[in-house]
């Protein structure tokens, strides 16, 4: 959905819909992993982890929300902005582990906006929920969390 700053303005409640999956494979968790140091073998050892209670190895909890800015750029625009820049989480829960080869999938809605130095503090409510790669059916919700966008107008010059 795109937004002027006016439009942004008055944007609290609305609903934004829902991104388009993203896969969730073994390289990805494995980047993650090295990227972290966090080599829980959980997530890095599918040997072990098809004998653990999931049967496969999971995503950790910190990659399935860092990939949350990324697919928020497809339900939210405001063009004329100079930049849009993560300004924190205030709420996070892991509901459902997402088994490796699961995609992942944004919905959110915008929760409220203030106005702070000029800049729009943008607070969206957002639930990731997970499915296998090839079923387009069983859904579950794994992470809802309430996150923080800093919509920077541009400079007045340019503007």
């Amino acid at each position: 959905m795109e937004f002027t700053f006016a439009q942004l303005r008055e944007a609290e409640k609305v609903d934004l819909g829902a991104s388009s999956w993203m896969p969730i494979d073994q390289s990805r968790i494995d980047a993650f992993a090295e990227a972290t140091d966090d080599r829980q073998w959980i997530h890095i050892d599918p040997d072990r982890a098809k004998k653990s209670q999931w049967g496969n190895t999971i995503a950790h909890g910190f990659l399935l929300v860092s990939v949350v800015p990324r697919l928020f750029t497809e339900l939210f625009r405001v063009p004329e902005a100079k930049m849009l820049v993560n300004y924190g989480v205030d709420k996070i829960r892991f509901i459902h582990p997402v088994p490796c080869n699961s995609a992942v999938q944004l919905a959110c809605r915008i929760a409220s906006v203030k106005e702070r130095a000029g800049n729009m503090l943008v607070r969206v409510r957002g639930e990731l929920s997970s499915r296998a790669l090839e079923d387009e059916g069983d859904t579950r919700r794994s992470v809802l969390l309430d996150i923080l966008f800093l919509v920077v107008p541009p400079d007045p010059e340019t503007a």
